[in-house]
């Protein structure tokens, strides 16, 4: 079939379904983007696209409807049209709505919108109870458009040429995609969602997660939650507390038939606080929302990287119910940085609403997205029916390009041409690495090259040390199997010593993810399996100022690892292992500064004693059994994988128990239990408070080797670049604890997200988190490490605010110390 005949099939296809099409516009022609068009009476509507252009789907093949034509700021048009067997072309000209003010006496000081917005308060609950629970019908469309690029930065479509022979692709459209589905719903936060169709422009295997769980932003509600990646929650206007927060300002008065909507101002008190700005419309008597047109500033949702973002959501009248439900819904931001900038809309319809008074037991579970087994295979006269909203010309053509592209990419010649055209090995590959690639068997091999600045690092037991690792990976995308095999070899010039470790490991599918792994070699290890301190922080502390934290051993092991869900959200793991540990001590005294300090000893405990290393060479078989309890936790199911979601209500259990046995000496065999649960709880708009609690018993094991104790993360660099700040402690020396009796850590820490910081005048400026922590190590031979912690995250400049910086007490047997801990918080906000 060609392409251009392909064309016109979907053209003629597009105008067999259509019941009511044309544009909406304003009085000069401009088109009227996200306008809310619904069947008086009923729940099914539709929006308009960035053009102003619609289709009405669904409704009776003949006779009369009402169409009410909605947009915030315009009158509302409610137009007769008598269906009929061929597609109806109706274009639509709105009108500015003419505010009036109330004709009403103004008693001094008096605050017209403030009354009204105390009553819409008072009657979230009224206005919530009948629609609180409903079935209905969700379509979305979500477009990401790439607005500039800095000029040193070029994007490459692979095979270009051959899209130049279909058209020409526009750059600007980096992401496109759709999805139907139907949605249960029960306030506050009970859905279940079943997707019908999945569509992503150029992927015919992807699945978009445009889903109706990401939208439900409810204005009823006291918080609203825009940015869950920092968990920052935004205020309502029509929160509780909303007068501490807001300023409110009665722009005008309109009528929509009869009824009276009041246009409210909504300004914020506090700049930096996380609140809305816009504009909000509450019906005159059932003080219901009608519609809401609010921005969220990125620093207010503490999101640097969006500089706007743009929230629209209409109401339309149900008489059935006496009230007024959402039906139409945008998101639309702008944001970037380094010279990126990007434009993001997502648009959402919902329709077809069935209210109930009661759900059965029954009706929710753990999943809350499931999705049919060809939701992405659906084919293009489906589209045409269920498609809300229009595709843009721009769309369209983004469609058609990128859709034709990937029938060629997908083609065996051409893959297999751009393999053998990827494959070719350079002589720089040495240095940078080479990876060969076979797409149509699905594997890999790569080699990460001698120029990996990861695999470089210094310790005083190898000196400079540098490394190497070969990878073979398979995977099957179709069963969600993935197969790894490779190998990491690491050589020491002071100790001029190789040692390698290869793993095979395999991941049986992507639904329960049973993986079973086999690793063994040769390694350098840490003393705490944990690795407190990192490769690159130990070789600057080393060579900068002679603090050689890093204590090591040699350990030669064989490990086997089987892991699976068991049940939704219990996860089992079980590992037999096989180690031989012999000491190291240092062979390199060399520094870049402060050459007149000496290095400590490679002996954990006694930083003096050069010739003996804590420990005589032996061996041991470990087996550990383990499970983690992850209770209430949710999950989407997609056709070849599930995806889980924590559940924030509930804490993560974690028991694990270890035994030691078949040691050269028996006085190295043990037994250890143990325990940990953590959880994250957002405290409404005051931030969030994290806890993380860990205890365990060893049993027999009065002389066992050090590397088997239990070991507190300490840090003596003063510097956190792994955001370990629940697992940790900040001036603990790395193995002044360590114990193999009983033992027990408390890590709490309450992240204000800028509740305080805030309403401070002057320091609302800096927009800094105010950050509180405590920390305890206890064991049943000395008395408690104790730290207290105060400081501030989300420091920085503009758009760059990954900083944190933390003030620190510890208290042991009376006596107190100081520090400053300064951290990256990139990932770990």
């Amino acid at each position: 079939m060609s392409f251009k005949f392909t064309c016109l099939l979907l053209l003629f296809s597009v105008l067999s379904f259509a019941q009511v099409k044309g544009k909406i516009t304003d009085e000069k022609g401009q088109p009227i983007a996200f306008a809310s068009i619904t069947v008086e009476n009923t729940s099914r509507g539709t929006s308009s696209n960035e053009k102003g252009e619609y289709e009405l789907f669904n409704t009776r093949q003949e006779g009369t409807i009402y169409v009410n034509f909605q947009y915030l700021g315009y009158k509302t048009q409610r137009i007769a049209v008598l269906l009929k067997s061929e597609a109806i072309v109706l274009n639509v000209k709105m009108l500015e709505e003419e505010f009036m003010m109330a004709d009403i006496v103004i008693k001094v000081g008096e605050n017209l919108a403030d009354p009204i917005i105390r009553n819409a308060i008072k009657s979230k609950d009224s206005n919530t109870k009948n629609t609180s629970k409903f079935t209905a019908d969700f379509y979305s469309k979500g477009n990401l458009k790439l607005l500039k690029l800095p000029k040193f930065v070029s994007i490459g479509v692979n095979g270009q040429e051959e899209v130049n022979k279909i058209d020409s692709l526009n750059p600007n459209v980096i992401y496109l995609s759709e999805t139907v589905s139907k949605i249960t719903y029960q306030k506050p936060d009970k859905i279940k969602e079943h997707i019908v169709a999945s569509k992503i422009s150029g992927n015919d295997n992807g699945y978009s997660f445009n889903t109706a769980k990401e939208t439900f932003y409810d204005f009823y509600d006291e918080t609203i939650n825009l940015n869950k990646r920092v968990d920052v929650k935004m205020i309502s206007p029509l929160a509780k507390n909303a007068f501490n927060y807001y300023k409110y300002k009665l722009e005008g008065t309109f009528f929509d038939g009869t009824y009276l909507i009041n246009k409210i101002k909504v300004i914020p008190k506090r700049d930096k606080e996380p609140v809305f700005e816009g504009y909000i419309y509450i019906v005159e008597d059932s003080w219901a929302i009608y519609g809401v047109e609010l921005d969220a500033l990125g620093y207010r949702m503490q999101e640097p990287i969006i500089d706007k973002l743009e929230l629209v959501q209409n109401y339309s009248y149900q008489a059935s119910l006496k009230n007024w439900i959402k039906n139409v819904q945008s998101i639309d931001f702008i944001g970037g940085m380094l010279g990126v900038k990007l434009q993001a809309k997502f648009s959402y319809v919902f329709s077809n609403y069935h209210f109930v008074d009661h759900f059965d037991a029954k009706t929710f579970s753990n999943e809350l997205v499931s999705f049919d087994a060809d939701a992405n295979k659906v084919d293009q006269s489906y589209w045409d029916q269920h498609r809300q909203i229009p595709l843009t010309d721009e769309e369209q053509k983004d469609y058609q390009v990128k859709d034709s592209l990937m029938i060629i990419k997908n083609s065996a010649a051409y893959i297999d041409s751009l393999d053998r055209k990827n494959n070719r090995f350079k002589i720089g590959g040495l240095l940078t690495g080479y990876t060969y690639k076979n797409t149509l068997k699905g594997y890999t091999l790569s080699y990460e090259g001698l120029a990996d600045i990861k695999s470089l690092g210094f310790n005083t037991v190898q000196g400079w040390n540098i490394g190497n690792e070969f990878k073979f990976v398979k995977t099957n995308k179709d069963k969600g199997s993935v197969t790894d095999i490779g190998a990491v070899l690491n050589y020491g010039f002071a100790e001029d010593r190789l040692r390698a470790v290869g793993t095979v490991q395999h991941l049986f599918n992507k639904i329960d993810r049973k993986k079973l792994s086999v690793t063994g070699g040769s390694t350098i290890a840490q003393f705490n399996a944990d690795q407190p301190i990192s490769k690159l922080l130990n070789s600057a502390s080393t060579l900068l100022f002679k603090d050689n934290y890093m204590k090591l051993y040699n350990r030669e092991f064989v490990n086997a690892t089987y892991s699976q869900e068991v049940y939704n959200g219990i996860t089992a793991e079980g590992t037999l292992e096989y180690n031989q540990r012999k000491a190291l001590f240092n062979n390199t005294d060399y520094v870049i500064f402060n050459r007149d300090k000496a290095y400590t000893s490679n002996h954990p405990l006694d930083p003096e004693n050069y010739t003996h290393a804590g420990f005589e060479q032996h061996h041991l078989v470990k087996a550990k059994i383990g499970a983690q309890f992850n209770f209430a936790q949710k999950y989407i199911s997609l056709p070849n994988q599930k995806v889980n979601i924590p559940s924030a209500k509930f804490p993560v259990l974690s028991v694990n128990f270890e035994k030691a046995f078949a040691a050269s000496d028996n006085k190295y065999q043990y037994d250890l239990l143990s325990a940990s649960i953590t959880q994250e709880l957002g405290v409404s708009n005051k931030g969030e408070f994290n806890y993380h609690l860990k205890a365990g018993k060893f049993f027999g094991a009065d002389d066992i080797a050090f590397m088997d104790y239990h070991h507190f993360n300490g840090n003596q660099t003063h510097v956190n670049l792994e955001g370990k700040y629940m697992n940790a402690f900040n001036l603990l020396p790395y193995y002044e604890l360590s114990t193999n009796k009983a033992y027990a850590e408390i890590h709490l820490e309450h992240n204000f997200k800028g509740y305080i910081m805030n309403k401070i005048p002057l320091l609302d400026l800096l927009q800094w988190n105010l950050v509180l922590g405590y920390h305890n190590a206890i064991t049943t031979d000395r008395n408690p490490y104790q730290e207290f912690t105060a400081g501030f995250s989300n420091i920085g400049i503009g758009k760059f605010r990954g900083l944190r910086v933390d003030y620190v007490r510890s208290l042991q047997h009376g006596v107190s110390k100081d520090g400053i801990m300064i951290g990256l918080t990139l990932l770990n906000k």
